[in-house]
């Protein structure tokens, strides 16, 4: 799963490469961000957050307990119901997209053409919502069935559309960044239609089927109604973030992107795919009362986590300029283009501990049926992150935007921390904070021997050798450092790394 969610994550950065180096930082880029962002915070809802959260589980208990045929009865339903439904949504997104924008980019209305530019290309793109809402579904059949890498690089053909249509058709367009658009409907067409054999191999066949007294959809609709609720304060929450970077500096949008992006990487790589894996195996314990291993699979994903993620982070804070420069400084993307990412960037690094965090934790309140609590502390640390958003603006502009969604994602994971820790008798997080402090000092043991070295001034290879050098210097040399004294420190994460690529070899 991780090695697959890298793949699709590095065709990721090459697409935000592709993206830097034909239109930059400016009117097309923002209009484009502003305009994807309203079908991809829907997503959440539709797709690869809620719903495929609370499918998963009861998918997983009716397969247990029924059968496979009765768990593929579900998902016909499921599919069904979700194509009437999001189509709806679709067909209305389309007809508002004026109003949409309208409040959600107001700053835009004082460029009319950014503003009409935005409106056309969110009509375009809410057909992506439907695509990827039915590929999720398809991804969360296949991850209960035990099949994590096709869904994972089912991700990777959606970045080949965006990345091609650019490259390939740029020329072709009066409007060039229309070129994007068009490579999000590519993408979400390939996303789906690329995991439709490996269903078919699994033995599912579709047929419409729509029965809403069915058990398995009314335990679905139980669960997945507070998720929604708790989705639907964190989209509001980036809904307005997005409503005060319009208001700024031109190019504040596209700064915020790009670091998220960025960011986002390890993200997928570790954090969602240990999520992603660990929902359909903590699903199944829970169904068979096994909660003793249930919290066991927990802590263990939870400590390989921060594991993984903590030294990602501090490289992400102390190297983000060289990065930066690296993926997207060529083409229409600025040295100063480079330092305002970097800001911005500095601040989401801090939040990916909490971003990873949750995406762990949040699984083992669905497999035991409760959405509820997941919904109270996202609306809690939404409440935070708008507060913090006009508390961070007048002190860093547009980054302090990143820093309050930081510090609301840490909160978010603390309070679910407590809340499972309140559910499951037998959890004790004290060692897991002692590791992650030794594992925090190690990773910045580790930033600070190679900053010391200062290699970029050392080195007298420049262009995009000297950048490619210097980035995998610091990766490669942080990362031998790092491991090196977590096996000093006896971390058994260490060990167990070693026993995996020693089996493979």
């Amino acid at each position: 799963m991780a090695a697959a969610t890298a793949f699709s994550r590095v065709l990721g950065l090459i697409r935000e490469q592709v993206t830097a180096y034909y239109f930059g930082a400016g009117l097309a880029t923002d209009a484009f961000v502003a305009a994807f962002r309203i079908p991809n915070l829907l997503r959440d809802l539709f797709a690869e957050g809620a719903l495929s959260s609370a499918f998963v589980p009861i998918f997983k208990d009716i397969m247990v307990k029924e059968g496979r045929a009765a768990a593929f009865q579900l998902a016909n339903i499921t599919l069904s119901i979700l194509t009437a439904v999001v189509g709806l949504v679709v067909v209305a997104g389309m007809i508002f997209s004026p109003e949409i924008i309208y409040i959600s980019a107001h700053g835009f209305m004082a460029d009319p053409e950014k503003f009409a530019l935005t409106v056309a290309m969110t009509r375009l793109m809410f057909v992506f919502l439907l695509l990827v809402s039915l590929a999720a579904v398809a991804m969360g059949i296949l991850n209960s069935l035990g099949n994590f890498g096709i869904p994972a690089l089912a991700s990777a053909v959606f970045n080949l559309g965006m990345i091609i249509m650019p490259v390939c058709f740029y020329n072709y367009f009066q409007t060039p960044i229309y070129t994007l658009a068009i490579g999000v409907l590519l993408g979400g067409l390939g996303q789906l239609f690329f995991q439709i054999p490996w269903l078919w191999k699994e033995g599912f066949r579709f047929r419409f089927a729509f029965d809403f007294a069915h058990e398995g959809i009314r335990r679905i609709f139980r669960l997945i109604s507070p998720m929604i609720l708790g989705l639907s304060a964190s989209r509001l929450n980036i809904l307005i973030s997005t409503l005060l970077a319009s208001l700024l500096a031109e190019g504040a949008m596209s700064y915020l992107n790009y670091s998220y992006r960025l960011m986002h990487f390890p993200l997928g790589v570790f954090a969602v795919a240990l999520g992603t894996v660990a929902l359909p195996r903590v699903s199944e314990e829970a169904s068979r009362g096994q909660f003793q291993s249930l919290i066991k699979t927990y802590q263990e994903a939870l400590g390989w986590t921060m594991f993984l993620v903590i030294p990602s982070a501090v490289y992400l804070a102390g190297f983000g300029p060289d990065l930066v420069r690296l993926i997207y400084e060529r083409g229409a993307f600025s040295p100063e283009d480079t330092l305002q990412t970097s800001r911005a960037l500095f601040f989401y690094s801090v939040g990916l501990l909490g971003f990873a965090g949750v995406r762990v934790a949040a699984p083992v309140f669905y497999a035991l049926g409760d959405s509820k609590n997941p919904m109270y502390y996202s609306i809690i640390s939404v409440a935070m992150n708008i507060i913090l958003n006009f508390a961070f603006m007048p002190i860093w502009g547009f980054a302090g935007l990143a820093a309050a969604n930081a510090v609301a994602g840490l909160a978010n994971l603390v309070f679910l921390m407590w809340g499972i820790r309140r559910k499951l008798d037998g959890i004790s997080y004290r060692e897991f904070w002692l590791k992650s402090l030794g594992i925090l000092a190690a990773a910045m043991t580790a930033w600070a021997a190679i900053w010391i070295f200062n290699f970029e001034a050392s080195l007298a290879i420049g262009g995009l050798k000297g950048k490619i050098v210097i980035v995998m210097i610091q990766c490669l040399g942080m990362a031998a450092i790092y491991l090196v004294i977590c096996r000093f420190l006896k971390f058994d994460e260490v060990g167990r790394l070693w026993g995996l690529f020693h089996r493979k070899k």
